[in-house]
C-alpha cells in the first residue's frame, strides 16, 4: 500500500454511507418544508474572508485553519466554517437584491487543524441554515425549531438546548469593559490563550476549557447583565416564540459560541454519550457580519450542526435509523452458457431499472447456486432466474430471497408482479 488516509480524516464506507445518505435526506425534506434552498460555496475561498469574516481572535482563525499558497502566490484556505462563504456568495451574486429574507442551507466538509478525537476530525460535515434580511426574532425561533425538528425525525432522544444573548455593538462594549476589570485580578491565574484573549476580546474567555479559566468565568460578569433595552427585548420575544412552539431550552448566561460574529440570540444544542466534546451543533445572529464582508447593513442569522457528531450521539442513545440497504431484485441465469438466456437476462436488467428497481446481474460467470448465494448474501430481496425452458413457455422464475417461495410468471407480468411483490414487503 502507498500511503494511508490523512490523520484526522475517515473513509465512509458502503454500510456506513446509508446512514450519511438518509441524514442529508432528512435535513433536505426539512429544508424544503420550511422554504429553504441550497446553496453551495467552494471548499476552499481566500483567506481574508476568514480573517475578516469569523474574526482575528478566534481559535478557527489563531490555529486551526487549513491556509495554502496557490501557484499564484494567493493566500487560500479550506473552509473552517460554512457562515463566511455563504455571506462572500450572498454579495458576490447581489442576493441582496432579491426579495427578503433570503433562506438558504448547505451541506458539506469543512476543515480544521486540531488533534483529532472522538467526533472532532480534521475533514467534518455540517448542515447549515443562513437567513439574511429580517431581524425578527420569530426567525430566532424558527431556525432553532428547524435544528430541533431535525434531531427528533432521526429519532434521537435527548439533546438539550441552550441558548443566550450576547448583546449588539452598543450594549456590548459594556460587559467587554467589565469583564476586563473583572478578569484584571486574576492576570496571573488565566492560561497562556485566554491572556491574549484579556485585551482583544475577553468574551472569548467563556469559551475556554481550562477549568481554571472556566472557574473564574463562573463568577464573571455576564453578557444579559448588560443588555440595552432593545436587545432585552429582542431576546424575551425569542424566549416567548420558542414557548409558543413548545420547545424546552434553558438560558446559559455564559454561552458566547466561539465566533466573534455573533451578536443578540446565541445557541448551541448538546447530547451526552459522545464524551467530552458534547455540542452538537449550534449559531446565532449576526447582524453585522455582511457589512463587515463589504456589504449593505443586513441582518443575518444562522446554525452549522455537526453530522459526525449528530451521527455519534444516534449511535449511543441507540437509535435505529430507518434503513433500508436490501437491493431489490437480484437476475440469475440459469445456464451461464446460453446466449440466448445471457442475452434475456441483459435485456431485463435493463427493463428493471429503467422502471426504478435497483438491480443487478452475475458478471463473475458463477453457477446458479453460486449466484443464489451471491444473491443472499447481498440481502436481494428477490431474484428472476432465467432459464431457457421458462423462456420458451415465455415465462420467468421469481424467487423471494426472505423465504425461498418461488413461482413461475408470463414475462409480460413481471414488472407489476415485482411492484406488488416489494410493496408487500414495506
Amino acid at each position: 500500500m502507498i500511503t494511508k488516509r490523512p490523520r484526522g480524516t475517515n473513509d465512509i464506507l458502503p454500510g456506513e454511507v446509508e446512514a450519511w445518505q438518509f441524514i442529508e435526506k432528512t435535513a433536505r425534506n426539512l429544508c424544503r418544508e420550511y422554504g429553504y434552498k441550497e446553496i453551495r460555496t467552494p471548499i476552499f475561498e481566500h483567506t481574508e474572508l476568514f480573517y475578516r469574516g469569523v474574526g482575528d481572535t478566534t481559535d478557527i482563525v489563531e490555529k486551526e485553519m487549513y491556509d495554502f499558497k496557490d501557484k499564484g502566490g494567493r493566500s487560500l484556505t479550506l473552509r473552517p466554517e460554512g457562515t463566511a462563504p455563504v455571506v462572500r456568495a450572498f454579495l458576490e451574486n447581489k442576493l441582496y437584491s432579491e426579495s427578503q429574507p433570503i433562506k438558504l442551507y448547505y451541506i458539506g466538509p469543512m476543515f480544521r487543524y486540531g488533534r483529532p478525537q472522538a467526533g472532532r476530525l480534521r475533514q467534518f460535515h455540517q448542515f447549515g441554515i443562513e437567513v439574511f434580511g429580517s431581524k425578527d426574532p420569530a426567525v430566532d425561533a424558527e431556525i432553532i425549531s428547524l435544528a430541533v425538528d431535525f434531531y427528533k425525525r432521526l429519532g434521537m432522544k435527548a439533546f438539550d438546548v441552550q441558548i443566550n444573548s450576547v448583546g449588539c455593538s452598543r450594549c456590548r462594549p459594556k460587559v467587554k469593559e467589565r469583564l476586563h476589570e473583572y478578569l484584571i485580578a486574576y492576570k496571573g491565574e488565566l492560561c497562556e490563550t485566554c491572556l491574549g484573549r484579556l485585551e482583544r476580546n475577553p468574551l472569548r474567555i467563556f469559551d475556554c476549557k481550562s477549568k481554571v479559566c472556566q472557574r473564574i468565568m463562573s463568577s464573571a460578569p455576564k453578557p444579559l447583565d448588560f443588555l440595552c433595552d432593545e436587545c432585552r427585548e429582542h431576546f424575551d420575544k425569542v424566549k416567548n416564540y420558542l414557548d409558543v412552539l413548545e420547545i424546552n431550552y434553558s438560558v446559559n448566561p455564559g454561552l458566547v459560541r466561539g465566533l466573534d460574529y455573533y451578536t443578540n440570540t446565541a445557541f448551541e444544542f448538546f447530547a451526552e454519550g459522545i464524551g467530552a466534546q458534547n455540542s452538537i451543533g449550534g449559531g446565532g445572529r449576526y447582524d453585522n457580519l455582511v457589512e463587515t464582508c463589504g456589504g449593505p447593513a443586513t441582518p443575518g442569522i444562522g446554525f452549522g450542526l455537526g453530522l459526525e457528531r449528530t451521527l455519534m450521539a444516534l449511535q449511543s442513545q441507540k437509535v435505529e435509523l430507518p434503513l433500508d440497504r436490501s437491493p431489490d431484485v437480484f437476475v440469475a441465469v440459469a445456464d451461464k452458457n446460453s446466449d440466448f438466456a445471457v442475452n434475456e437476462a441483459v435485456r431485463i436488467l435493463a427493463i428493471l431499472r429503467r422502471e426504478g428497481f435497483s438491480a443487478e446481474k452475475d458478471y463473475m460467470q458463477r453457477s446458479l447456486r453460486a449466484q443464489m448465494k451471491y444473491a443472499d448474501k447481498k440481502d436481494f430481496k428477490f431474484a428472476v432466474i432465467i432459464g431457457e425452458e421458462e423462456l420458451n413457455r415465455g415465462s420467468i422464475l421469481i424467487r423471494n430471497m426472505k423465504n425461498g417461495e418461488q413461482q413461475e410468471i408470463p414475462k409480460a407480468e413481471m414488472v407489476e408482479k415485482i411492484k406488488m411483490l416489494i410493496e408487500g414487503e414495506k
